[in-house]
């Protein structure tokens, strides 16, 4: 059933035209992914869909009684609504119908016989709203949305006047998510949450069973999430079946056939005009006026032809200075015993770690973990409580932060470029050209330039300075998917060493050669793209699950037997006790063992040595529990 169509949808802003032809419909249960270049009107369109922008031509048309959430909404609350008052403004229609049952059930107590049956039709009628409306589950709902999107008790009781722009978004999310609407509405849902809490996302979202449109540039989110792709292209829509891959696979296709046809019809086009000129020729060499109006009327067949636009097959891409200068040292990072708090909060224990040159390392972690903190540790910005981390010998680093800021806004391209080095103008423009700044672009204000060209500002002016170490923090943040693909381009073609930060799983399958996990204070290594840390984290995951469940079965399984028996005299006792101490202390080494294991796993000398210690303390904590168990 189509629950929503939008058909030849046109807006202007001002007297410019933003969109010209929207057309699709979306059906009960799809889940549709909304994609183009930054500024083609994403974000409008969905403001179109949600009421908050009007348009000037075409229909617009929703299923009746259709409820719409919208998450980039921010409304304001008064200063003393707490994180959990949000939320729970989600249940404000389940609230109120409760409050009804509530006065229901105090009449029922003092009614008279003769409304007795009034008063328990109405209470019956309130019940079955209530529990359609999902009563019954409300806590369950905000217990697994509040898990899903990380936000603890602790949390819950912060004022939201005084969260992060961030914070802010993913309690508006989660409070979206509770009000379950018939079509959901989501503006880069995934840009404020840490890699747990999106897959978290991922899985709700398939789930769900209202309609769901999403603007994103997360490729990998569009792929585990989406059932259709509409693209915005020339402020023209068009619709495609299937998730990102599938997409991006049909429009080649079509790309390509419609380059077939393109080629087809110039080489029909130019024979005809071949054959217009020869009769034109023929009729002026005879003075033939037959040839002419066979030429006049084969130009008339010409001029109605319908011509097939050249599909731009290839956009243009980075040409990077692949120059390092001097090849740095093989030992690019080095971290040893690394510690670093800040109060009673660990962010690293003894953290250790090693890159070694030209390697591609994607740091991950759950937001706060200290991955911002371990990389100003690394560029000098912040002091480390113990331990060491230096760089290598050779080493010329490069440094491209989340959120990258020029000195003087009003300088132009050209002039930000020039400014610390010695270059004539004329060069000057010819290296820009190659990071995609040609003409008259480089005359464009700094301060006008969206995320991706200052990106690519940013690396055309650390690349010509040569740099064989790049340190990036969530680079692709901000940029388009186009954007994004250029910046892959670029980073693979570097042949020096770079470490990242990164929430763009597509990002990190398609640059990363090792994955480093920073959980609990250490420094976890996973050799391998993000496919291969997924698939691993949760194999060691797993086995220490495992580990610490069979200790405590022991563990519960000696207290049973020990209030069972009756005592057998003091020395046993001692034995028991001394016995005890000793497993838990087996059982601490091992688990060192298995976090020292996953540090290690690109050092296959190392794990084979880890492995063989690991076999012999299972083996000793198996004889002591053994013996332990006879006594």
């Amino acid at each position: 059933m189509i629950e929503l169509a939008l058909n030849k949808l046109q807006k202007y802003y001002g007297a410019t035209k933003v969109l010209e032809d929207i057309t699709f419909e979306v059906q009960t249960g799809e889940k549709v992914g909304i994609v183009g270049s930054n500024g083609c009107g994403k974000s409008t369109l969905l403001k179109i869909i949600i009421g908050s922008e009007g348009y000037e031509s075409g229909t617009l048309s929703f299923k009746k009684g259709a409820t719409l959430g919208y998450l980039e909404q921010m409304p304001i609350y008064l200063d003393n609504f707490k994180v959990i008052d949000v939320l729970n403004l989600a249940f404000e229609n389940i609230d109120n119908v409760y409050k009804e049952l509530e006065i229901l059930e105090k009449q029922l107590s003092n009614v008279d016989e003769a409304n007795m049956e009034k008063v328990l039709n109405k209470y019956s009628k309130v019940q079955v709203l209530y529990e359609s409306l999902g009563g019954y589950e409300k806590e369950e709902k905000l217990s697994k949305v509040c898990t899903g999107l990380r936000i603890n008790d602790i949390f819950k009781e912060k004022l939201f006047s005084q969260l992060s722009g961030g914070e802010k978004t993913t309690i508006i999310l989660g409070k979206i998510l509770l009000q379950n609407p018939d079509i959901l509405l989501l503006d880069e849902p995934s840009n404020h949450l840490d890699l747990e809490a999106m897959e978290w996302l991922e899985g709700y979202l398939k789930e769900y069973k209202g309609i769901v449109i999403i603007v994103s540039h997360d490729r990998y989110f569009l792929d585990n999430v989406v059932t259709k792709i509409v693209e915005i292209e020339d402020m023209v829509s068009k619709s495609y079946y299937g998730n990102y891959t599938a997409f991006v696979k049909e429009k080649e296709r079509q790309l390509k056939l419609q380059m077939d046809a393109f080629l087809d019809q110039q080489k029909k086009i130019k024979e005809m005009e071949k054959s217009i000129a020869q009769l034109r020729d023929w009729g002026q060499r005879g003075d033939n006026g037959k040839f002419f109006r066979r030429a006049a009327s084969m130009q008339k067949l010409l001029d109605k032809v319908k011509k097939i636009n050249k599909p731009v097959e290839e956009r243009d891409s980075i040409s990077i200075n692949s120059d390092m200068g001097n090849r740095s040292g093989d030992n690019v990072v080095v971290v040893k015993e690394l510690c670093k708090s800040y109060g009673e909060k660990i962010l690293l224990d003894r953290a250790e770690l090693l890159i070694r040159n030209g390697e591609s390392v994607a740091l991950l972690g759950a937001n706060g973990c200290g991955k911002s903190t371990f990389i100003k540790i690394l560029l000098g910005l912040n002091e480390a409580d113990g331990g060491i981390a230096n760089l290598g010998s050779s080493i010329k680093l490069g440094y491209l932060p989340q959120n990258i800021v020029f000195e003087d806004d009003s300088k132009t391209i050209l002039e930000c470029f020039r400014e610390d080095i010695v270059i004539t103008d004329g060069k000057a423009r010819e290296y820009l050209a190659r990071y995609m700044f040609f003409g008259e672009q480089v005359f464009k204000k700094v301060g006008t330039l969206s995320g991706g060209e200052r990106s690519r500002l940013k690396l055309a002016m650390l690349m010509y300075s040569e740099v064989n170490f790049l340190i990036l923090d969530e680079p692709t943040n901000h940029l388009d998917i186009d954007s994004r693909e250029e910046l892959e381009d670029f980073l693979k073609e570097f042949k020096g060493t770079l470490m990242f930060v990164s929430h763009d799983r597509y990002f990190i399958n398609n640059i990363a050669s090792r994955v480093v996990e920073l959980s609990e204070g250490a420094l976890t290594s996973y050799g391998g793209n993000y496919e291969y840390y997924k698939e691993k984290s949760v194999q060691i995951k797993s086995s220490t699950l495992v580990i610490e469940a069979k200790t405590k079965d022991k563990v519960v399984k000696t207290q049973k037997e020990k209030t069972s028996k009756t005592t057998k005299g003091n020395n046993n006792e001692l034995k028991k006790l001394k016995l005890e101490k000793q497993i838990d202390e087996l059982e601490e080494q091992l688990k060192d063992i298995e976090q020292e294991i996953g540090k290690f796993s690109a050092d296959y000398e190392k794990l084979n040595s880890l492995y063989n210690e690991k076999l012999e303390v299972q083996n000793n904590l198996d004889m002591l529990v053994e013996e332990y168990f006879k006594l």
